[in-house]
């Protein structure tokens, strides 16, 4: 079973977050879910962050976060990873869509512009189209927050 995390580190079920995300949906609020990875010795470690923001009259926002520690090195490959990543924030959106329809959600992903000449750039239209063939809306950096800094905290 998979253990949520609030913000300041409280243990948090799972459809207590569903709760906070159906309340901060009814506001207008929007869920960003971001996922991103680290390697070490013994293998990779997984963090997603659900981010909640943009609620009417909300000043700041919220957000949760998981970690799983995949023991296995299968995640050596900068591909194969970074497509992890992209797989578990789009299939948290999946669930959530199913659980409250209502939600309107981005993914971020955690990669840079085709034109940037960074490790991930080569799999940036490939990825951008995994999450929009989901269904959601998909930004990369610098605006992906939710992968690039909140789940990027949670992944060392």
């Amino acid at each position: 079973m998979v253990k949520w995390f609030t913000g300041s580190g409280r243990e948090i079920d799972f459809a207590e977050i569903v709760e906070h995300a159906k309340s901060h949906a009814a506001l207008k609020g929007k869920v960003y879910l971001g996922t991103d990875s680290f390697l070490n010795k013994d293998g990779c470690t997984f963090s997603t962050a659900l981010v909640l923001h943009g609620a009417e009259s909300q000043r700041g926002g919220r957000y949760f976060v998981t970690r799983t520690n995949v023991k296995k090195r299968k995640y050596d490959a900068l591909v194969t990873r970074i497509t992890e990543e992209t797989n578990r924030s789009v299939q948290l959106g999946l669930r959530l869509t199913q659980l409250c329809p209502e939600l309107k959600i981005e993914i971020h992903l955690d990669i840079s512009a085709p034109d940037k000449k960074e490790g991930t750039s080569l799999f940036s239209d490939m990825l951008v189209g995994f999450a929009k063939g989901a269904g959601f809306e998909a930004k990369i950096k610098p605006d992906a927050f939710a992968a690039a800094s909140i789940a990027d905290k949670h992944s060392k």
